[in-house]
């Protein structure tokens, strides 16, 4: 059994076990009280490079990050810092998230946010809306073609923006099936876990015009972000690097930030 399979497996006990305390029909049954969209997408096509922002605790890859780290906090200083938009993880079992850390996100910024989380059932897309998504994840190798297009159509009516996630080209094919508005290219094979930030610019080649491309894991520095705006990547998706830093708001500006826009930068703080 691979590594995403594991994860998937858990994925799937943990929707068995939530139904279980909620049922489905009384969680879609609250999602009348849900509060306003967020542009999601719209985020990450603005002049630049945009950057999605992580909140996460802790990876199978990495372990522990940052357990007690106050999402309030961090998603506010990502948002000073000049991030587009926010990806909270809510996997619990191995990432160390939860729904709350989503929730506590959308009250605490005014950024669009994405939810990371390992999709698999309809149920993940109420709770997601519930919460304060306004888009979610869908990785192509974790689902069946068949379940790929009903989360896809189930969160279209929603509202909910969607990330749809690739490692090879395979994935891409099957992706490019929904006529998605976004490709994730995910440098992580999440069969092993290993990472290969050569697979964005060979995979990016393929992607059509006009899809808004997000790159993933594996970057952490302003010269890895020139390169990707050179070769046509819209917006970059940065977690533990930053969850790390002594400065998440001074990070999050290093990383998006041209000197002019630095300069303006110190030259208001002065002011």
């Amino acid at each position: 059994m691979s590594r995403l399979d594991q994860l998937v497996d858990a994925a799937r006990d943990g929707v068995r076990r939530r139904s279980g305390e909620v049922p489905g029909e009384r969680l879609r049954a609250q999602l009348g009280t849900r509060s306003g969209h967020r542009p999601f997408k719209e985020a990450l096509i603005r002049p630049g490079l945009s950057l999605i922002a992580e909140f996460k605790r802790g990876s199978p890859s990495a372990g522990p990050i940052d357990s007690g780290a106050d999402v309030a906090t961090v998603v506010q200083a990502y948002e000073r810092g000049g991030a587009a938009a926010l990806s909270v993880l809510t996997d619990e079992p191995n990432f160390h998230g939860s729904l709350a850390d989503l929730e506590a996100a959308r009250a605490a910024s005014e950024l669009p946010i994405l939810r990371k989380d390992f999709i698999v059932d309809p149920y993940q897309l109420w709770e997601a809306a519930l919460a304060g998504a306004d888009a979610v994840l869908l990785i192509v190798a974790a689902l069946a073609d068949e379940d790929l297009r009903l989360l896809w159509d189930e969160a279209a009516e929603l509202d909910l923006d969607c990330v749809v996630e690739v490692h090879d080209g395979t994935d891409l094919e099957r992706a490019l099936e929904l006529d998605p508005d976004v490709i994730g290219i995910n440098n992580r094979d999440l069969a092993d876990l290993t990472v290969d930030t050569t697979t964005t610019p060979e995979l990016i080649t393929d992607v059509p015009a006009g899809m808004t491309v997000v790159a993933e894991s594996g970057y952490s520095d302003h010269g890895q972000i020139e390169e990707l705006e050179r070769i046509g990547v819209d917006a970059v998706l940065i977690g533990e690097s930053l969850m790390r830093a002594a400065d998440p708001e001074e990070a999050v500006r290093a990383l998006v930030s041209d000197e002019e826009r630095t300069r303006e930068h110190l030259f208001s703080d002065e002011r």
